[in-house]
């Protein structure tokens, strides 16, 4: 029986290698779209382009009608109080001032209402009424902004009168809750100097921020990964624990969406505000005393007896509340995008 031989290296043949394919590349795919994906791919993109012309087309048309104004007041309008267009006297400071302290006393007082009314909602409350529960509060989202005015008129601005008092008796010693023509030690001062104040505004305004933001929280909440929730408790962590490590923190960007959101409202609502307000023309620092303005207010009360040039400068006014919108809106988004949240998680 013949044993195999070694064949060395240098006895090898070389033969014609056969032609190398290359695999490395991926294969394109081609799917054949049906004529109702052409149609919804076409009604995306249609609608996309849409929204952002119109948005565009607003901003447009707001910057040519305020033009006139803008060129008449110069850097200036920004930073005068007073609102005198006919006279050549006219600024929105007084005004956005107003419009900004209502939406941060709005959304300050809304958010942790909309948020632990959201987390009630998704995480504790009973299945029973938990759908009887997200029906109130989006039905809150549906009523007009003129019944919230009418209640905050009639109803709780006689309420909040001796809250204010009390805010302003304690804590007067910090600015904004100081009340100028009131003395806490004389017994007959006036209580009329805490009505139709910024505070006033700001609460009707949360109301009606809070259930949409709630609305949003709430939604997100209930898409938190089971998975997620399942080994948090497996972890031993507690009821609270779990919410606190996963639900809020796959919740961010809904979080944060439904308070820009809310802010968004805050900051452009006109008729309740409009109802409950003292309009001034002055910045009033003293959010708790009477008077106070806004952007959206100033246009509903003079647009309809304004002279040309005075439609102009609120066209003007309207602009600078479109930017500031927008802004919020951007920097939403881009907080949103840098938050661990969602599908990320």
């Amino acid at each position: 029986m013949s044993l195999p031989t070694r064949v060395h290296d240098d006895e090898l043949t070389t033969e014609p290698s056969a032609t190398v394919v290359d695999t490395d590349r991926p294969r394109s795919l081609k799917a054949r779209r049906s004529l109702s994906d052409g149609f919804f791919r076409f009604g995306a993109h249609g609608g996309g382009v849409i929204v952002l012309a119109i948005m565009t087309l607003v901003g447009v048309f707001l910057a040519v009608r305020g033009a006139e104004a803008i060129a008449a007041a110069g850097p200036s309008f920004l930073t005068t109080q007073a609102w005198e267009p006919n006279s050549g006297n006219f600024g929105i400071a007084a005004v956005l001032f107003g419009t900004v302290v209502i939406g941060l006393i709005a959304i300050t007082v809304a958010v942790p209402l909309a948020l632990g009314t959201a987390t009630y909602i998704s995480e504790y409350a009973p299945e029973g009424i938990r759908r009887f529960l997200v029906g109130i509060v989006d039905l809150m989202a549906a009523i007009p902004s003129v019944v919230y005015g009418l209640w905050g008129l009639f109803w709780l601005q006689g309420s909040l009168v001796p809250v204010s008092q009390w805010i302003s008796t304690y804590f007067g010693w910090i600015p904004i809750f100081a009340v100028s023509d009131f003395d806490p030690s004389d017994p007959l001062a006036t209580p009329t100097v805490f009505t139709a104040s910024a505070f006033l505004a700001g609460l009707v305004v949360s109301m009606m921020v809070a259930p949409i933001a709630s609305s949003i929280m709430r939604e997100v909440f209930s898409q938190a990964p089971v998975g997620e929730r399942e080994g948090a408790y497996a972890l031993g962590a507690s009821k609270w624990g779990m919410i606190r490590s996963v639900v809020y923190p796959f919740g961010m960007g809904g979080i944060i969406g439904g308070t820009m959101l809310g802010l968004g409202r805050a900051l452009g609502e006109t008729i309740a505000v409009y109802l409950v307000i003292s309009p001034i023309f002055v910045i009033n620092w003293q959010v708790l005393s009477t008077g106070t303005n806004s952007i959206s207010s100033l246009i509903a009360l003079r647009y309809g007896e304004a002279t040309p040039f005075e439609v102009s400068a609120l066209m003007a006014a309207g602009l600078v509340l479109f930017a500031i919108t927008m802004l919020v809106n951007f920097l939403a988004g881009y907080i949103i995008q840098r938050t661990r949240s969602g599908s990320a998680s």
